[in-house]
């Protein structure tokens, strides 16, 4: 008769709303008597398995016992700070649902919601990790830690942890105060901008029409991508050749410009695509998406040879920065891209090709 191995299986499973750690093993008298003698140790019927509460201290408690024992195992618990593999117990999952709902009655944009759910979910399964849900300044620093700065996240991320946190306490009515966690300075980068032959030579090899309607619109009108998919046809005003920004970043609406060229195009991509409800729709009516967008752009870029770093919002900083250079009062370039402080619009003074060509290398004069 084959020998059955003596060999341990530690893993994670929810029981009764609670994260417990299942002890699996091939029917061995002498084991099952052992295991039995471990402290709070239960049986579950429903999951025909003996489990423990989870927690680090029992997970260390019980590969003592087994390594005693001269048992294999096989520990398919998470990993010491391996936050992915973590699960959250039914009622944080719960509570995260809430969080959502209580985010959502505020008024927060979708994206904010997302990245806010995202931050909670991440730091509920550190306080999971560490067995600790006091949710006091130094658990927060230590996840800020860890999870952010030790992984070398971008500081923008960072920052949106902190924010995201902090929100999840305040809906918690829990004092932050006292969490003065420091917020690093993000870095000062200066944007990429497309030349006016680059953005030329962009859409000519944009060669699909809806594509090339949404690159153009994008740079024609500075818009954010959130803003152009958005855009239902009731936003084109061409009597007064404008286009309606609703709700964009901010809570706030704005105009920007409806170029005279730019209506051609539309017209031909209306009279083809024929869309019902919003600008650029995907199947079924839905909008089109964030995604099919960037590849659209990726694809454009790889048949132009562009080889900058250019996203989707390198559009709307070419359109600003154009038009600085144009002569434009950076007010109004202000107010046709949304911005709330004049600070944020005058970075294009930073990267406008024509004022530096305007200063006199001293090298000439040498």
């Amino acid at each position: 008769m084959k020998k059955l191995s003596k060999e341990i299986t530690l893993c994670l499973f929810n029981h009764k709303g609670h994260l417990q750690i299942a002890i699996k093993f091939g029917y061995h008298d002498d084991i099952k008597t052992s295991i039995k003698s471990i402290e709070t140790l239960k049986w579950s019927k429903t999951h025909k398995t003996f489990y423990i509460p989870y927690s680090l201290k029992n997970e260390e408690k019980l590969l003592k016992h087994i390594k005693n024992n001269n048992w294999s195992v096989i520990n398919s618990l998470p990993q010491k700070n391996d936050i992915h593999t973590v699960i959250i117990p039914y009622e944080k999952l719960t509570d995260i649902k809430r969080f959502k709902r209580w985010l959502q009655e505020k008024r927060y944009s979708e994206n904010t919601v997302n990245t806010y759910i995202e931050v909670a979910h991440f730091f509920i399964k550190y306080c999971v990790l560490k067995n600790n849900f006091d949710y006091n300044k130094r658990l927060i620093e230590q996840f800020n830690y860890d999870f952010i700065v030790r992984k070398n996240r971008s500081i923008s991320y960072q920052n949106q942890c902190i924010n995201g946190i902090k929100k999840y306490l305040e809906y918690k009515n829990l004092e932050i105060e006292s969490l003065a966690i420091q917020r690093p300075k993000k870095e000062k980068k200066l944007p990429v901008v497309l030349s006016l032959s680059e953005v030329k030579l962009l859409l000519d090899n944009t060669h699909n029409l809806k594509h090339k309607t949404l690159l153009s619109l994008l740079y024609s009108g500075g818009l954010r991508i959130g803003e152009a998919l958005q855009l239902t046809l009731k936003d084109i005003d061409s009597k007064r050749m404008l286009i309606h920004i609703k709700n964009a970043k901010g809570k706030k609406d704005r105009y920007t410009l409806l170029a005279p060229s730019f209506l051609t195009l539309l017209r031909t991509y209306y009279k083809q695509y024929k869309p019902t409800h919003f600008l650029f729709e995907g199947k079924n009516g839905l909008m089109y998406s964030a995604t099919s967008s960037q590849k659209v752009l990726k694809k454009s870029l790889h048949l132009s040879g562009i080889h900058k770093p250019v996203t989707l919002h390198t559009l709307r900083h070419s359109f600003a920065t154009h038009l600085l250079e144009n002569g434009t009062d950076i007010r109004y370039i202000q107010e046709l891209l949304g911005h709330s402080s004049p600070k944020t619009t005058m970075i294009y003074t930073h990267v406008s090709s024509k004022k530096l060509s305007n200063i006199k290398n001293p090298f000439e004069n040498l």
